[in-house]
């Protein structure tokens, strides 16, 4: 697999990979999240209401290596989750409050407005369209799309340009899939990343394009067959969902981030999971926007 320096496989990465892996015995990868004993939040807040509660109900990925997998017992592993953890556990709600929901990439938005998750952290790329129905914390990292084709590159596929007219796989309601159909290419929609990895395998599409860090959890988790091409050609930066002007949750959200970025916990998150894998990037500053 070539990737580019920031995403260079080191050779312990199979076996930190393989733990995020849903068919692995191992214990899944986390990093230690002590919630906090006594907070108070202000009356009527979304903080002051989940802390009451005790419980915090976050939408993930399920099919995302290095971010959010689902692991032997259902319960998804990753980045992602990790970061959830950091804002449950800044709301007095331990690890065991947390009832994660699986989310695709069509349904972010639609949990968020029904209310049916919290919060959404689920390599969920801030946009302005998406910023019209929902409100984002962060980043909490800033990722690449980049293009994922079969071990060798036989069709000598070098950057997005190589793409057009060709067929790609990307995933239904993502901002890649959307990028892929800006530059001239023909999608084949799926449901998740790892529907993509077969039409790859039988030459049904040239390559499948997300996120650089996306596609190289898939292609170490399929050692041997796949590779990135290490040619990243947009920023995607990560967010975190929330309720449309839910502004006070928002910034306290932007606040735990930053608080975690400046005591370490941000970094024991990322070296836990995919920094099995990857290079320990430097966190993205908060975006406090205003609409």
């Amino acid at each position: 697999m070539r990737l580019k320096k920031s995403l260079l496989i080191s050779a312990i990465a199979l076996t930190g990979v393989l733990a995020l892996s849903a068919c692995t015995n191992s214990a899944a990868p986390e990093a230690e999240v002590t919630p906090e004993a006594e907070v108070s939040f202000e009356a009527g807040t979304t903080m002051a209401e989940l802390n009451e509660a005790g419980s915090i109900t976050i939408g993930t990925k399920f099919d995302q290596p290095l971010f959010g997998l689902a692991g032997p017992d259902g319960t998804p592993v990753g980045f992602d989750v990790e970061i959830g953890k950091l804002i449950a556990a800044k709301l007095g709600i331990p690890a065991d409050g947390i009832k994660w929901t699986e989310t695709v990439s069509k349904n972010r938005e639609p949990f968020i407005q029904s209310g049916d998750v919290d919060i959404v952290v689920a390599t969920y790329t801030i946009n302005d369209v998406r910023k019209e129905v929902v409100s984002f914390a962060g980043p909490y990292y800033v990722a690449g799309q980049d293009i994922l084709v079969l071990e060798g590159n036989p069709d000598g596929i070098e950057s997005v340009e190589d793409l057009a007219g060709q067929t790609v796989c990307s995933v239904t309601g993502s901002t890649s899939e959307k990028n892929l159909i800006a530059a001239g290419v023909t999608v084949l929609p799926a449901a998740g990343y790892a529907d993509c990895l077969e039409p790859l395998r039988s030459g049904a599409v040239v390559a499948v394009s997300t996120d650089n860090v996306i596609l190289a959890g898939l292609a170490d988790q399929n050692e041997g067959e796949f590779e990135v091409v290490g040619n990243p050609f947009t920023e995607e930066p990560y967010g975190i969902g929330l309720a449309l002007e839910d502004d006070v949750f928002r910034a306290w959200i932007n606040d735990t981030l930053t608080e975690a970025y400046e005591d370490g916990s941000w970094a024991d998150a990322w070296e836990a999971t995919a920094g099995k894998v990857l290079e320990t990037p430097d966190p993205p500053a908060v975006d406090n926007y205003t609409r």
